[in-house]
């Protein structure tokens, strides 16, 4: 979290301390002191609890009775609902998306997690006289493909021990359907922030696929391209790493990321 820092008339300030007092109770997502939230926001106790009674008194923040503590009101979690309905992933992300299209030719993806897999939100066609893709809406497994191994590796601990614990389909010869080489294979993503699924849905297929992250830092979905394995290999090229890699974390941005602390 940075520090509340520089020569901002006193109306900014104020505005950019009551915007940091919400992001941090909202990540944190438990009660919080005016002691922890001031030394988090790099400003004074004082400060911090005008704010707070501010945010008390039109429902966006709570204290607790008996702890004295404060965390997320029901106003704020409404409005937060409210926003996600109306916020169109899809073409939010459809810019980039067809930038890495245009760069490296393939076929373009954007998914987000569910509590079954990946859910498919927006696709961009790749440059091939030959339609190779995926259905947009359609529901990628955790454990075959390279946007769900994303997420056992940088997603909730719950999601990756539900699927470790679970029957793991075999779509074909070349699916992971081992647990214990399932949690190789995991290792080895967060090691290198991405991961490919060679020929594990289809036999002649592959994906490439990057993280992308909230402003709470936790994988929220994945970008990525699709193609012919021959197209893009087991060990994929350098540069279609680099270029996925960097619209994941350019989408991350856009979301309220911070790469540079995070």
């Amino acid at each position: 979290m940075p520090k509340i820092r520089g020569p901002a008339p006193e109306g900014v300030q104020a505005a950019v301390v009551m915007l940091r007092t919400i992001e941090y109770l909202s990540e944190t997502r438990k009660p919080v002191g005016v002691t922890a939230l001031a030394q988090a926001l790099g400003t004074t106790k004082s400060r911090v609890h005008r704010h707070l009674q501010t945010l008390v008194q039109h429902g966006y923040v709570i204290q607790a009775a008996d702890s004295e503590k404060y965390q997320v009101g029901p106003r704020l979690v409404t409005l937060a609902r409210h926003i996600s309905e109306g916020f169109d992933i899809a073409g939010f992300v459809s810019p980039a998306l067809r930038e890495l299209r245009d760069n490296l030719g393939h076929f373009a993806i954007y998914s987000q997690m569910e509590d079954a897999g990946m859910r498919v939100l927006a696709t961009v066609s790749g440059t091939s006289p030959i339609e190779i893709g995926v259905k947009q809406g359609s529901l990628l497994p955790f454990h075959a493909s390279a946007q769900g191994k994303l997420a056992l590796a940088f997603g909730p601990d719950d999601v990756r021990r539900r699927v470790l614990a679970s029957k793991l389909e075999k779509y074909t010869p070349h699916t992971i359907a081992k647990p214990a080489a399932l949690e190789r294979e995991i290792a080895m993503i967060r090691r290198q922030g991405w991961a490919v699924a060679p020929n594990e849905v289809a036999v002649g297929l592959n994906a490439l696929a990057a993280p992308v992250r909230d402003a709470s830092g936790g994988l929220v979905g994945a970008v990525g391209i699709v193609d012919l394995a021959q197209f893009v290999a087991p060990e994929p090229a350098k540069d279609q790493i680099q270029q996925t890699l960097a619209v994941a974390r350019r989408i991350s941005r856009l979301l309220g990321f911070d790469d540079a602390g995070g």
